[in-house]
């Protein structure tokens, strides 16, 4: 899936505007929301482009339930982004952390020069996440803008979509993307190649260790370091029902971050360079 494949009547894209349609949409109180992927290996059964077919997916589930006449604009997605724990395999492409956080707070300072004071890092990659988070603040600081930082990972899933191990031990290629990718793109899925992909977290958790790749106490970790295949979790679980119904719910979730970044009260939060506000009276 590509930007072509959205929905062109809706016209959600900042490079289909014009200067004058910029402006106007920042007046409006306008929200960017720029999409963060990778081109990373995701195992022998999905696409270098699974991150990126996720993120434009649940884009295309979100935008279409907006309110109508949201101020909305969606950048150019930033399709490569920090995937140093997929380097040992071939095809993964990345960007190093301080580049990463460079080109994220070039294309924010844009955002805010056009005159938004509203932004969603929607992020479909973990690897990004410390990028973003670090990108968000700066921003924040720079420009007294609302960044928020959406992951869509971090969204809570459906109840009882998948067993509680794989949400946990499941982190790249199981089922919940195998799932969505079948739903999304079956054509790029190499069935054949669909396997449990029992991951290192999985394996320590089951010892009773509280340290593990992620959670209470994690670790830094390679992809390999997780499963020799560079997936860790139960593809085998993945159906394109389930994928629909991820899709539908995680673009759902979107689709109210996105409005709750319109309607936050930008009074809540100090402009750039002003004083910190004083504690509410007890």
């Amino acid at each position: 899936m590509d930007a072509a494949s959205m929905d062109a009547a809706s016209n959600w894209w900042w490079a289909d505007k014009t200067p004058q349609d910029i402006a106007r949409i920042a007046a409006q109180g306008g929200v960017g929301v720029l999409p963060l992927a990778a081109i990373e290996q995701h195992g022998a059964h999905l696409p270098l482009s699974t991150d990126l077919d996720i993120a434009l997916g649940l884009l295309q589930a979100a935008l279409p339930r907006l309110r109508k006449g949201l101020p909305v604009c969606v950048l150019p997605p930033l399709a490569v982004g920090l995937s140093l724990e997929h380097s040992a395999f071939a095809g993964t492409l990345s960007l190093s952390p301080e580049t990463a956080l460079a080109v994220l707070g070039e294309l924010g300072d844009g955002v805010a020069r056009a005159g938004f004071r509203r932004l969603v890092l929607f992020n479909s990659h973990g690897g990004n996440k410390a990028i973003v988070d670090l990108a968000a603040l700066k921003l924040r600081a720079a420009h007294g803008m609302l960044v928020v930082k959406a992951n869509y990972f971090r969204f809570a899933p459906p109840a009882d979509a998948l067993p509680a191990a794989e949400l946990r031990h499941g982190l790249h290629g199981g089922a919940l993307e195998t799932s969505m990718m079948l739903h999304l793109a079956p054509h790029k899925v190499r069935r054949d190649a669909v396997d449990d992909f029992v991951p290192l977290g999985a394996r320590l958790a089951a010892d009773g260790r509280l340290l593990g790749p992620e959670g209470e106490a994690g670790f830094a970790w390679m992809a390999q370091d997780l499963h020799p295949s560079g997936a860790a979790g139960n593809a085998r679980l993945a159906d394109a029902a389930l994928g629909r119904r991820l899709v539908t719910h995680f673009g759902a979730a979107l689709a109210r971050v996105i409005e709750d970044a319109h309607d936050f009260d930008l009074s809540c939060i100090t402009g750039a360079g002003d004083p910190p506000r004083p504690a509410p009276a007890a």
